[in-house]
């Protein structure tokens, strides 16, 4: 084993090794007191090779899961307890994102008004969202984060 394990806590596993850091990031991991290991450029079966994050005394809520879902949809939250998988989820994508990304249309109210955007996720496979106030379809791999 790599990385020593952890009592309690969450382990995200099966990110894409490109993806790593904005996990981190997305995340607010580098403001956490508690000890967090995070391995880039494991070998992976299946994604040839993948990131892991091991988190003690964390475990995140579901909008912080669906965050998660924009930027690494697929990866693996392991929940410990007691040095035990209690809990496993796959993160995937939900049908509506709320508050979670910025639309690209400069013109759009979200960008011009004090409210939360809203998307509804038109394609899964594709990446494909589509913001609910001026209707534009956007490449969810090219919007950025709220």
């Amino acid at each position: 084993m790599l990385v020593a394990a952890i009592k309690n806590g969450t382990v995200i596993d099966h990110i894409p090794t490109n993806k790593t850091y904005q996990v981190v990031s997305l995340l607010k991991l580098e403001n956490l007191d508690t000890p967090i290991t995070i391995g880039y450029n494991y070998r992976s079966k299946k994604l040839g090779h993948k990131g892991i994050i091991k988190v003690e005394d964390r475990f995140f809520t579901d909008e912080e899961i669906s965050r998660l879902s924009v930027v690494a949809p697929n990866i693996v939250l392991n929940i410990i307890k007691d040095y035990e998988v209690v809990e496993k989820k796959t993160v995937i994508t939900p049908d509506d994102l709320r508050g979670i990304v910025k639309c690209n249309n400069p013109k759009c109210i979200t960008n011009n008004e004090p409210m939360q955007t809203l998307f509804h996720v038109e394609d899964k496979e594709h990446g494909i969202i589509k913001c609910h106030y001026c209707e534009k379809e956007q490449d969810i791999n090219k919007v950025d984060l709220v």
